[in-house]
């Protein structure tokens, strides 16, 4: 862990540390005890100002750059997901969603990686197991939930709406980083096989979370 936190802390005094990473600086060095009370906790510091940002490595890349994009789009992701945990009150899943949570912040490290600039830093890892993991809670859920027959639509509860706007933006994750592939750009394989697999638990989550809460699913009726 040191490892990791302590060319964190000097690239963070350089006031260029990127979003998701400034996240991952907050959480396990501001709010740990190595770092505790040893750095200021300002937010803001003007180095963005001009519309250009620096991923993992050094390099100044415009904040429109599509690596950026496709970490912010994982940190939105992330946000959803805390949203989806907040709204149902079922213990193994809101532990499930937080572990997705963490492995969200690995993947989001990975994607601000410079791939061409060697650094010492060692980022949090991402492994087969996690994919296996979210391929387990799909099976169970599915053992309880009814045969779909039908098309169904978002809504019928706040959580389950939540859990769909969630699966569309881990969609729009996975495109920015096929995207970048297409680009020439390396992207980790576990980072979109994870991606594409994370889509699919939100889909049957949400259909988990109306089973759950007795909420009836919303059938999409087609006009003919």
């Amino acid at each position: 862990m040191h490892n990791f936190i302590t060319p964190v802390i000097a690239w963070a005094k350089t006031g260029c540390l990127p979003p998701i990473l400034a996240l991952i600086y907050y959480r396990l060095v501001l709010k740990s005890p190595l770092g505790s009370g040893a750095m200021s906790t300002k937010i803001y510091t003007k180095t963005g100002d001009k519309g250009t940002t620096s991923l993992i490595g050094g390099t100044k890349v415009p904040k429109s750059h599509l690596r950026i994009e496709s970490y912010g789009t994982v940190d939105e992701l992330n946000s959803f997901i805390g949203l989806v945990g907040d709204q149902f009150n079922d213990e193994h899943s809101r532990l499930m969603l937080k572990e997705i949570q963490d492995r969200l912040f690995t993947i989001g490290s990975s994607l601000a990686c410079d791939p061409d600039k060697e650094t010492k830093m060692e980022t949090p890892d991402l492994n087969a197991a996690d994919i296996t993991l979210l391929e387990n809670e799909i099976d169970n859920m599915n053992d309880v939930l009814p045969v779909m027959k039908n098309f169904i639509l978002p809504g019928g509860h706040m959580a389950v709406s939540t859990a769909h706007i969630a699966r569309c933006v881990c969609r729009r994750a996975e495109r920015a980083c096929v995207n970048m592939q297409q680009q020439g750009m390396f992207v980790e394989p576990l980072v979109i096989q994870y991606i594409n697999r994370l889509s699919d638990y939100l889909f049957v989550l949400a259909r988990y979370i109306g089973h759950q809460l007795n909420v009836p699913e919303v059938i999409w009726k087609a006009r003919m």
